[in-house]
């Protein structure tokens, strides 16, 4: 026996071990979610998987390793969770679109257990988390190249229920898709979204297609689809044309090939988000006294205690005509804790007129 051999036989045999740890893993998390079922106590707990990434990444020996083991650990966690909410009926999940729209896409990457609600509507799925029909929301919050999704931020402004509890960075890849045995030349008329369209202009004006806006990419694909139309193409994913049968004419046809849009989830809390320190990222929902000086007041604090401001907006205050509220996100600094967050958090009180602790959460997940 050589020694990829040997190496692929004692994998094999810690797998064995590992299935049987994972059953007897996931037997202690049924335990835990009898426990949340009569306590009602929520299935996500930063501050608790923080220190036990912590302490678990601290017994590897090979320093190497740990951030690996790390990853791993996050990986099971996410398991244990996507379980227990299945288990306690809190596994639904609501976005806007139809399958294969990159709201869908993007739920599917964020959660692979839940049942997926669709929705006609942003605000019907504020509705359907804020009623408790949906237990998150997936929603698309900003694009690299078209900027935020202001009315996705008014609605968050709209609902002071509502938290952020992740945001996951999706990028945006635009395929041409057609039937199954279609060529491109053949091609006559070319349907999409319009944004997706304009963002692929300069490869479907190279072939003259005739084009024609959609409401959105997957509703073309699968529009597509139900034509059987050889001639008939339409610019979606490679995820949406999988979704409907359909086949990639021609890869990555956006002229942006770093085209990302950033997604928000969405829950319902009636208790602040956990605050745990470095590695988290804060937003924050403030206004400012209507003042000389107010606002960079404001600034000057977050930047006095070492917040890192990855970006501000600035929205209509509803039933305020020319006044503003304003959506900023902070990186928490290496070495903070949650008491570095709760002190900034005391210090912005005093200087807004109102303040509301949106969202705290890493970066994908």
């Amino acid at each position: 026996m050589d020694l990829l051999q040997q190496a692929r036989s004692q994998i094999d045999e810690i797998d064995a071990q590992m299935a049987a740890l994972f059953e007897q893993r996931m037997q202690a998390v049924a335990d835990v979610v009898r426990y949340k079922a009569q306590t009602g106590k929520p299935v996500f707990d930063a501050a608790r998987e923080a220190a036990v990434l912590d302490k678990n990444t601290a017994r590897l020996q090979n320093d190497a390793l740990r951030p690996y083991y790390r990853a791993f650990l996050q990986e099971a966690m996410s398991i244990s969770r996507a379980y227990q909410r299945a288990a306690l009926g809190q596994d639904t999940a609501a976005y806007q679109g139809i399958e294969g729209a990159w709201s869908h896409i993007a739920l599917r990457k964020l959660f692979p257990f839940a049942r997926a609600a669709a929705f006609a509507t942003w605000g019907e799925v504020f509705d359907a988390v804020q009623n408790g029909d949906a237990r998150f929301g997936v929603l698309p919050f900003e694009n690299s190249s078209a900027g935020d999704v202001s009315a996705v931020l008014d609605l968050l402004y709209t609902h002071p229920q509502i938290t952020v509890a992740a945001m996951c960075d999706l990028p945006i890849r635009q395929d041409l898709v057609a039937l199954p045995g279609a060529k491109i030349e053949e091609i006559r008329t070319v349907i999409s979204h319009p944004q997706a369209l304009a963002q692929s202009n300069v490869f479907l004006q190279q072939h003259a297609f005739t084009l024609q806006p959609w409401g959105n990419t997957a509703d073309a694909a699968r529009h597509v689809a139900e034509q059987n139309d050889p001639t008939l193409a339409a610019v979606a994913s490679a995820e949406t044309a999988q979704l409907y049968g359909l086949q990639v004419l021609a890869p990555g046809i956006n002229a942006e090939g770093d085209n990302t849009t950033r997604f928000i989830v969405i829950e319902r809390s009636e208790t602040p988000p956990a605050l745990t320190g470095e590695g988290q990222r804060l937003a924050l929902l403030f206004t400012a006294r209507h003042k000389p000086g107010q606002l960079a007041a404001v600034l000057d604090r977050i930047g006095a205690r070492g917040f890192n401001m990855e970006c501000i907006k600035s929205r209509p205050l509803p039933h305020v005509p020319f006044e503003y509220y304003f959506y900023v996100q902070l990186v928490c600094p290496a070495g903070s804790r949650a008491q570095d967050c709760r002190d900034l958090l005391d210090t912005l009180t005093a200087a807004c007129s109102t303040l509301r602790l949106l969202g705290a959460f890493t970066l994908g997940g």
